[in-house]
């Protein structure tokens, strides 16, 4: 299994919404890096849910459950979108400044590429930050 990072600005899209809906479409993704990480993710999966904007904090989890599919909003064809379904909420919301201050994440890609939307995570930050959201992962 892999772990994500996906960013949605929470008037746009915000955990709530996600909880309501449960499993929903992952779509909107115009930038080639992000969209080559969206094609990289698996069935099982998961990924931090991450409020942009003023909040910038990561605020759940969810799981990938439909892989890489055309975006049906891309009338050109090049881009895609990944389905995901609600996990559980972190217990405590991490913040990016408790994350740019803890050492143990300075290469992490959230600070790395920040203006990136779908990042990679790696298994120790991913274990890291649920500790600090309040979750054995």
């Amino acid at each position: 299994m892999a772990y994500w990072l996906i960013k949605t600005e929470p008037s746009s899209w915000s955990w709530d919404d996600q909880v309501a809906k449960d499993v929903e479409g992952w779509d909107g993704v115009r930038n080639y890096q992000a969209a080559n990480n969206l094609r990289a993710m698996k069935i099982g999966d998961q990924a931090f849910f991450y409020h942009s904007v003023k909040e910038k904090s990561i605020v759940g989890i969810v799981e990938i459950v439909r892989e890489a599919y055309p975006d049906p909003g891309d009338a050109r064809g090049k881009f895609v979108q990944v389905d995901v379904k609600t996990v559980k909420p972190l217990k405590t919301p991490v913040s990016l400044d408790d994350i740019k201050a803890d050492p143990r994440f300075a290469d992490l890609a959230l600070l790395k590429q920040s203006r990136l939307s779908v990042l990679p995570i790696d298994d120790a930050s991913w274990q890291a930050i649920c500790a600090m959201g309040g979750l054995a992962s």
